[in-house]
């Protein structure tokens, strides 16, 4: 007898990923909103699976991973509270995909970019000649470093100068922002121009910082940044697709 049964191709369904990394996803964006301040109480387990119609182990079971990172303080009786966040904690987070979507590589990426700019401005305007001459050094480590040391030196060129500017809280924003990206965009994308593009972008930032020409260090920091936010971005649409 004839087989007359058509082939059928096999089903395949794209795996689903664990409930309650969904719903720490959605606590996170709650957290980043910016109605919620530190030391804030969030909504109760109850509350919260109400709220998001899942059931209560797995609220509890995401509030507790948010706890470990930092980002929530579980107190007994009490309720659970947000402790607020720094650049450790956001760090752990992207590590472990629970931030940072689409929009928010890109908010970062921009976000990075302008206050590189500002950086660069300032560190011309408080410049001064220890300061010129660790930037000098920067730049020349970039120059002849081996090729598997040059990210840490371009980072290092970066950092030189947000202590130049003399401002803290930018100079550690800064620094969680280039570790993040570095970290996490850079390595897993392969988003890196060449060598040689990547330097002489530097060039004109430490010239104009050593001159106090804070208009011009901030035109060159711009050029660097465009080209280099550009072909990240590039490399994530591509990733993404």
């Amino acid at each position: 007898m004839r087989n007359s049964m058509a082939e059928l191709a096999r089903i395949t369904v794209e795996p689903r990923e664990p409930l309650a990394a969904e719903v720490s996803r959605r606590l996170i964006d709650y957290l980043m909103s910016g109605e919620v301040q530190p030391g804030d109480r969030i909504p109760s387990e109850r509350q919260l699976t109400e709220m998001l119609g899942v059931n209560r182990p797995t609220v509890r079971e995401a509030i507790k991973s948010l706890g470990f990172l930092g980002l929530l303080e579980i107190r007994q009786s009490s309720g659970t509270y947000f402790r607020g966040t720094d650049s450790d904690v956001l760090y752990r987070l992207f590590e472990l995909g629970l931030v940072l979507g689409e929009r928010g590589a890109r908010d970062m990426v921009q976000a990075r970019a302008e206050l590189e700019v500002v950086v660069a401005g300032l560190a011309a305007q408080a410049r001064d000649d220890a300061g010129v001459e660790l930037l000098r050094a920067r730049l020349a480590a970039m120059r002849e470093c081996p090729d598997e040391e040059f990210p840490e030196a371009d980072t290092a060129f970066h950092a030189a100068l947000g202590e130049l500017a003399g401002n803290t809280v930018l100079r550690d924003t800064l620094k969680g922002m280039r570790a993040m990206i570095q970290r996490g965009w850079v390595e897993r994308t392969g988003a890196v121009r060449s060598r040689e593009v990547a330097y002489a972008d530097h060039v004109p930032i430490y010239e104009a910082v050593a001159k106090g020409d804070a208009e011009a260090a901030r035109a060159a920091m711009a050029r660097h940044m465009e080209g280099a936010s550009r072909r990240l971005m590039e490399a994530l649409e591509q990733r993404e697709a």
